[in-house]
């Protein structure tokens, strides 16, 4: 049976968190999920952004030890950055297939909004200007580094809640 890996992508705001809470374990059949914003939760409940990089040093750890026991799992992120390519190489080289799906929002102005609805519901803010970074270098990443070395790449439009 082939090893499963799932990136949940996508821009600040797009609804990777709570996609991924709903697919993963039910349609998926995906019960690890690694999310450096849940670590940072269990860390420091009151202050997550204030141990953000000790998550961040958890989750690649944890990603590690996934790789090296040949379990299924999922890791969530924005793609703002080149730091999971070799991630999926060595994911590809140990005979995962690897599934991409990308959360998109038509533009920054709405990723900027959910962050705020989410800030307003006791959730983590994201500052603006990162939030525009991470949009723009996602988005540039997704299409020249991640889709080319992905078995399977899914982008879903998520900018409308009704949908």
């Amino acid at each position: 049976m082939s090893k499963k890996l799932y990136i949940i992508a996508g821009c600040n705001g797009a609804g990777k968190t709570t996609a991924s809470f709903n697919i993963l374990p039910s349609i998926l059949d995906c019960k690890e999920f690694v999310n450096a914003d849940e670590i940072a939760r269990g860390l420091s409940p009151f202050q997550p952004e204030k141990v953000a990089f000790e998550a961040g040093r958890i989750m690649l750890h944890r990603i590690d030890e996934l790789l090296e026991t040949d379990k299924d799992f999922a890791f969530e992120t924005t793609l703002a950055t080149r730091s999971f390519r070799n991630t999926v190489l060595k994911a590809k080289e140990r005979g995962y297939i690897i599934t991409l799906i990308f959360f998109w929002l038509e533009n920054q102005e709405l990723a900027i909004e959910r962050v705020k609805t989410r800030v307003s519901e006791g959730g983590h803010n994201i500052p603006e200007e990162t939030i525009r970074r991470r949009y723009l270098a996602g988005l540039k990443n997704l299409f020249e580094i991640y889709i080319p070395i992905c078995d399977t790449t899914l982008v879903f439009n998520n900018s409308d809640n009704n949908e």
